[in-house]
C-alpha cells in the first residue's frame, strides 16, 4: 500500500504540472480501485456510475488536493461522498464508516506481497538494532513497554530511536517528514 500511494501521488502531482500521461494512468489506476470499492456497495449498473462519477470529481476537484496529505485519503473522501450521494437516492440507510478508506485500496495477494517487499527493503537501509525496534512496535504491534523491557532500555529511548529510524527513512524517501 504504502508503495502504491507513492506511485499515485506522484502520478497526481505530474498530472497537476499538465503531464497527461501520466495523469490518464494515474484515473485508469483509481478505476480499477474504485470498481472494487462499489462492487461490494452497489449493484453493479449503480457501482459503475459511482465509479464514473467519482473519476469526474476527482478530476473536476484536483486542484483542491493538497500535496502534503495522503493522495489516497482525498480520493476516498471522494468516493465516500459519491456513495452516500447513491445511498441518499435510491433512499437507502447504510453508514460509511471513514476507517474503512483501506478498502478502497484493498490490495490483491500481488500487492501486498510487492508492499511487503518494499517495506523490506526500505528497512534494510535502518541500522539491525533500529530495525528491530519498528518492526516489533510498528508492524507487530507490541507495546513500547514490552519492546522497552526487552531490549533493556527506557521506554523513552525506544520512543526516540523508532522516531529518528523514521524520520530517517522519510527523509530516504523524499525529504518528507515520516510522523
Amino acid at each position: 500500500m504504502f508503495a502504491q500511494e507513492a506511485q499515485y501521488r506522484e502520478w497526481m502531482l505530474a498530472g497537476l504540472a499538465g503531464d497527461e500521461v501520466a495523469y490518464r494512468i494515474l484515473l485508469g489506476g483509481l478505476t480499477r480501485h474504485l470498481r472494487g470499492y462499489y462492487a461490494r456497495r452497489l449493484n453493479p449498473a449503480a457501482a459503475e456510475d459511482a465509479v464514473q462519477e467519482t473519476l469526474i470529481a476527482i478530476h473536476t476537484r484536483r486542484a483542491t488536493y493538497d500535496s502534503a496529505l495522503p493522495f489516497t485519503a482525498w480520493v476516498y473522501g471522494i468516493a465516500r461522498y459519491k456513495l452516500l450521494d447513491e445511498y441518499r437516492r435510491v433512499k437507502r440507510r447504510e453508514t460509511v464508516p471513514l476507517d474503512e478508506a483501506d478498502a478502497l485500496f484493498a490490495a490483491d495477494e500481488l500487492e501486498a506481497s510487492t508492499a511487503k517487499r518494499d517495506v523490506e527493503k526500505l528497512l534494510s537501509k535502518v541500522p539491525k538494532a533500529k530495525r528491530k525496534l519498528i518492526r516489533d512496535v510498528k508492524l507487530d504491534g507490541r507495546s513500547i513497554s514490552e519492546v522497552a523491557a526487552e531490549t533493556g532500555m527506557s521506554e523513552s529511548a525506544v520512543k526516540v530511536t523508532m522516531h529518528r529510524a523514521i524520520k530517517l527513512l522519510g527523509e530516504d524517501l523524499g525529504g518528507r517528514d515520516a510522523d
